[in-house]
């Protein structure tokens, strides 16, 4: 039996990211690049360290190869402990039989020996697939002061956009007196950030019972959620106001990397007291050409630009020849942007090549109809080639996917 902990965190990252596209295809969503330096899972696992949570359960399926290596023994994140730590916890195989995670919460269900080695007061469940930063030990607070048996953190969102989340509806307490699930006509604006913390003996016992129910989706959201409302469980709505981006789509993706180059969205990757960690490659510095142009943008270690570069984000190891033009771009580390070619208002993965004379993506400015405008896409490990034109919400995913102009 390892050392009892007051609290332990467990992240859902085994999600298949399906809106990513090419970008997931063989990468699981948390594992995605962000950033310049960074990858999505960062986020959660430097919250955990800064919080002082020093027991992390990472729940992984879809092709999870690529988050196993990255995430490792967890050094980068001061989470190598001898007791604690961060796990990778895959589906496996019981005298029962073997079982995919079916939901949210059958995921924590099937881990629960995991949890119960620690016998912990409260646990924290996390999604892998967020951009913020949040003190989890607040949250631990303000469960611990209302008595809570259940806290779900909500962010609070435009009017307009309230009908694509679950919203929660409060009582001046701030207790939770109603949850609705993607609302056509939401009586709040208070939308579930999808982490909640909860009482232990509390959660395990909704998640046996709701296994042992075997209806619905096995999902918090859906089930758990509505079962302790509905036996009045204590639930308290948690209210965050710093930045939190769900980045579940490639325009979110975009956007919230173009969040880095605007002072005014509030994300601060360069503040000392809430550092967030990331496994790094040891890259040279940058080299930037004496006929380089670059303005309002991240360049990462590693990479080498002598071309023009505006409002992009540049991962480590990125070559952008002389005469090369990136605009409004995302390139993921490796990728060659060769002379001649442009690239705007897109996404390339890891590993492309960008041929001279390809063009990727235009401005929106040049497109008559808005509708027919959207960030292009590229997927890792692919070569567009001379004259190629992939077009604006056009999404390349392997080779044979690109045509030329």
């Amino acid at each position: 039996m390892n050392a009892k902990k007051k609290v332990i965190a467990m992240l859902l990252a085994g999600g298949q990211g399906s809106r990513l596209y090419a970008l997931t295809q063989n990468v699981a969503k948390p594992a995605v690049p962000y950033g310049g330096k960074y990858r999505i899972i960062d986020f959660a696992l430097s919250n955990c360290t800064n919080s002082g949570i020093d027991t992390v359960g990472v729940l992984t399926q879809y092709q999870p190869l690529v988050l196993n290596e990255y995430i490792g023994n967890g050094q980068p994140w001061d989470l190598d402990r001898m007791h604690g730590g961060v796990h990778v916890l895959s589906p496996f195989e019981t005298k029962e039989g073997a079982d995919w995670f079916q939901g949210t919460a059958n995921a924590i269900y099937q881990n629960m020996r995991f949890i119960e080695r620690y016998d912990p007061e409260y646990v924290i469940v996390l999604g892998g697939d967020h951009i913020y930063k949040m003190d989890y030990s607040k949250l631990v607070e303000y469960h611990e002061k209302n008595k809570s048996d259940g806290t779900i953190a909500v962010i609070d969102v435009p009017k307009e956009e309230a009908s694509r989340f679950g919203i929660m509806t409060v009582d001046a307490e701030n207790r939770v007196v109603r949850f609705t699930e993607k609302p056509k006509n939401p009586e709040s604006t208070l939308a579930s950030m999808g982490i909640y913390c909860f009482t232990w003996k509390k959660l395990k016992k909704y998640l046996i019972e709701n296994e042992n129910a075997n209806t619905g989706s096995k999902d918090f959201g859906k089930d758990i959620i509505p079962a302790m409302l509905q036996n009045q469980e204590r639930l308290f709505a948690y209210t965050f106001d710093g930045y939190w981006k769900d980045v579940g789509t490639l325009d979110s993706l975009w956007e919230a990397n173009m969040d880095l180059l605007d002072p005014a969205a509030q994300l601060d990757l360069y503040d000392p007291k809430w550092k967030i960690y990331a496994r790094h490659n040891n890259m040279p510095p940058q080299y930037i050409g004496e006929n380089a142009q670059i303005e309002n943008s991240m360049i990462t270690e590693g990479s080498s630009i002598s071309g023009k570069v505006d409002f992009s984000i540049i991962f480590s190891g990125v070559t952008i020849e002389e005469g090369a033009v990136v605009n409004y771009s995302i390139l993921m580390p490796g990728t060659v942007v060769k002379a001649g070619a442009v690239v705007e208002y897109a996404i390339v993965g890891e590993n492309c090549v960008v041929e001279s004379g390809a063009k990727i993506g235009v401005s929106p400015e040049v497109i008559d109809n808005r509708d027919d405008w959207g960030i292009a896409v590229v997927g890792h490990n692919i070569t567009v080639p001379n004259g190629a034109f992939v077009k604006p919400k056009e999404i390349i995913g392997k080779n044979e996917d690109i045509k030329k102009a």
